[in-house]
């Protein structure tokens, strides 16, 4: 029977997330990344983006985001343009190398996960799975009020990239 204490729940779920986070990672081509690097690049896939805005949106301080950016820029994954607007700035975008390590990471990614589904769940597990999902999106987005959200809404719909505001 499932726990009703919060602070378990909390510390189950982080566990499992955790654990489910290392085995999608462990699926893809780009799992020579790290963590940060491959973050970074689902970051840029949105659209291009300062170093101090992907320092925001990933919670690190501005010089180990731009070691990152070098790391990337040395394999060819993300190049530097001038900002549009503010000479004193550089935007980093994904290479057409760098799409392709994202897309097809998230192929793979999404190709583990669909196959573990439908291998592991019966149907009614698989229903129960989807019905927890809406749940888990109020968890991270804040300010999401019960039932606001429709299963199935991409975060790029309704978290639009901005400098200030990276993607999720």
């Amino acid at each position: 029977m499932p726990t009703t204490d919060p602070a378990r729940t909390a510390d189950e779920l982080a566990t499992l997330v955790a654990r489910l986070t290392r085995r999608l990672r462990a699926a893809t081509p780009a799992a020579e990344l790290t963590p940060s690097q491959q973050s970074v690049l689902a970051r840029l896939g949105t659209g291009p983006a300062t170093t101090a805005a992907l320092a925001r949106g990933e919670l690190v301080r501005p010089q180990s985001m731009r070691a990152t950016l070098t790391a990337l820029e040395e394999r060819g994954l993300v190049v530097r343009s001038p900002h549009p607007t503010d000479g004193r700035q550089v935007v980093f975008s994904l290479t057409p190398r760098g799409t392709e390590l994202l897309g097809s990471g998230r192929r793979a990614r999404r190709g583990w996960l669909t196959e573990a589904i439908e291998t592991r769940l019966s149907t009614a597990e698989h229903r129960a799975l989807a019905d927890v999902l809406p749940l888990l999106h109020r968890l991270v987005e804040p300010g999401t009020e019960p039932g606001a959200r429709t299963p199935g809404t991409s975060d790029r719909q309704n978290h639009p990239v901005s400098e200030g505001s990276p993607a999720p």
